[in-house]
C-alpha cells in the first residue's frame, strides 16, 4: 500500500497552503464567530475554484471525484489554517447525494461542487447530536433519520461550542428527499467520508499548533536561554510530533480503502479518526502548557488554533466509539 502522495497531491497541498495564507484566516474565523459569514464564503468560493468541493462529488454531478485522498490533502492544509465553516459536512452531504442520486442530487451537487451553495448534515442516531453545524450559514440542511433523508425547512437558536466558530443548530421539520434501504447505506458512507475528513482537519491543526509553538519556544528566554532549549520542552514537543507522524499513515490508510470501498473501510477511517484528533488535541495541550499564560487570552490568534482541537476530537465519532468500531471486528489489518 502507498502512504506517500504523489507529486500533483504534494502541489496541490501547496497552493491551497500559499492560497489560504493569504486569505487572513484569524479574522475570517472571528467574522465568523461572531455571525459574520461574508468573510468566510469569500474563501469558501476560492476553495471552490481549486476544486476542493469538487472532490467529493460524483463527475456526473459537475464534480471531480470522489477522491478520498485528495480530500485529506485538502482538509489538512483548512486545518492548518483553521478555514470555519460547515466543511466537513459540505463534503459528507456531496457524498450522501452522490450515492443517493435523483432530483436533490442533481439539484444540489453542481452547487456543491461549483462553491454556489453551502450545505449541512445532521445524521440522528442513538447517543448522536440532533445539531447541525452552521445551519445558519448553509443553503441546504440535509438530517437523515433512518432511513429517511429530509431537506430541513428551518433551524432553531445557535447554540455555544467550545469553539465559537462552531455554531450548531437543532435544524426543524422539512420535506422528505429520499427513504429507503438505500439511505441508510448512504448514510454510512457519508459520515465515513464526513470523519475521514475531519481526521485530515484535526491533522493540519495540530502539525499548525505545534509548528506555533516551535516558533514560539524559540523565542522565548528564561535564565538567559530560550525554554526550546529546556530538555522537558523538547521531550513534550517530540511527543507530540511522533502523535501526529503516527496518525499521519493511519489517515492515507483510509483515505485508500474508502476509495476502493473496502469491507474494512469503516474501521480504517475509525482508527483514522480517533489517532488524528488524540494528537491534534495533545498539541492543543502543549501549545497551552508551553506558550504558558499568554495562550489562554482570546486575542492570540494561537487561541482560534487551540479551541477547534476539542470539538473535532468529538465531531463524527467520538474517541471511544471510534475505538469501539475499531475492536468490534478485531485489528485493523
Amino acid at each position: 500500500m502507498r502512504f506517500l502522495l504523489d507529486d500533483e497531491q504534494r502541489e496541490f497541498a501547496r497552493t491551497l497552503d500559499g492560497m489560504l495564507g493569504s486569505a487572513r484566516t484569524p479574522g475570517v474565523v472571528r467574522s465568523w464567530a461572531a455571525g459574520d459569514h461574508g468573510p468566510g464564503r469569500a474563501v469558501w468560493a476560492r476553495l471552490a475554484e481549486a476544486g476542493v468541493f469538487a472532490l467529493a462529488v460524483p463527475e456526473e454531478h459537475e464534480g471531480l471525484g470522489p477522491l478520498p485522498v485528495e480530500l485529506t490533502v485538502a482538509f489538512g492544509e483548512l486545518g492548518r489554517h483553521a478555514v470555519p465553516g460547515p466543511l466537513a459536512e459540505t463534503a459528507a452531504a456531496g457524498a450522501l447525494l452522490g450515492r443517493l442520486g435523483g432530483d436533490a442530487a442533481h439539484v444540489w451537487l453542481p452547487q456543491f461542487a461549483s462553491g454556489k451553495a453551502v450545505a449541512s448534515l445532521c445524521v440522528l442516531s442513538p447517543g448522536g447530536s440532533p445539531y447541525a453545524l452552521d445551519a445558519d450559514a448553509a443553503d441546504a440542511v440535509f438530517v437523515v433519520d433512518g432511513d429517511t433523508v429530509r431537506l430541513a425547512a428551518s433551524h432553531g437558536p445557535v447554540q455555544s461550542s467550545a469553539d465559537p466558530a462552531r455554531r450548531p443548530a437543532r435544524p426543524l421539520g422539512g420535506a422528505v428527499i429520499a427513504q429507503g434501504p438505500a439511505v441508510t447505506a448512504a448514510a454510512a458512507y457519508a459520515t465515513d467520508v464526513a470523519a475521514l475528513v475531519t481526521a485530515a482537519q484535526a491533522l493540519g491543526l495540530g502539525r499548525s499548533l505545534l509548528e506555533r509553538t516551535v516558533e514560539y519556544v524559540r523565542q522565548r528566554t528564561q535564565f538567559g536561554v530560550a525554554v526550546g532549549s529546556f530538555q522537558a520542552v523538547k521531550h513534550r514537543l517530540a511527543d507530540t510530533l511522533i502523535a501526529l507522524e503516527f496518525a499521519q499513515p493511519l489517515v492515507h490508510a483510509a483515505a485508500l480503502a474508502l476509495a476502493a470501498d473496502a469491507p474494512a473501510a469503516g474501521r480504517e477511517v475509525a482508527a483514522a479518526k480517533v489517532s488524528a484528533c488524540e494528537a491534534a488535541y495533545g498539541a492543543a495541550r502543549t501549545a497551552l502548557q508551553l506558550h504558558g499564560a499568554v495562550g489562554y487570552t482570546e486575542e492570540l490568534d494561537l487561541s482560534l488554533w487551540i479551541r477547534k482541537a476539542r470539538p473535532l476530537r468529538t465531531a463524527w465519532g467520538s474517541p471511544a466509539a471510534c475505538r469501539a468500531r475499531v475492536l468490534a471486528d478485531g485489528p485493523v489489518a
